[in-house]
C-alpha cells in the first residue's frame, strides 16, 4: 500500500475535498415528456422515459 511521502498542505487538502462537495445544481434539467426535474442523463423518476422512449417503470 502507498505511503505519503510529503506533507499535504491544507490549501492542496481543502481544494480535494471542495471538489467532492460541489451541488449538482448544473446537472438537472427537464424532462421533456412530463417537465419533472431530471438529473441529466438518467431516466426520469416520475414517467420512466429516457431520450423518448419508455425505458424503466414509473415510480408513483
Amino acid at each position: 500500500m502507498a505511503s505519503p511521502k510529503n506533507r499535504v498542505s491544507k490549501m492542496r487538502k481543502r481544494q480535494r475535498v471542495a471538489s467532492l462537495e460541489k451541488p449538482i445544481l448544473a446537472q438537472v434539467a427537464t424532462c421533456p415528456a412530463c417537465g419533472a426535474a431530471v438529473r441529466s442523463h438518467r431516466a426520469c423518476p416520475k414517467c420512466g422515459t429516457y431520450n423518448g422512449r419508455k425505458v424503466v417503470a414509473a415510480a408513483n
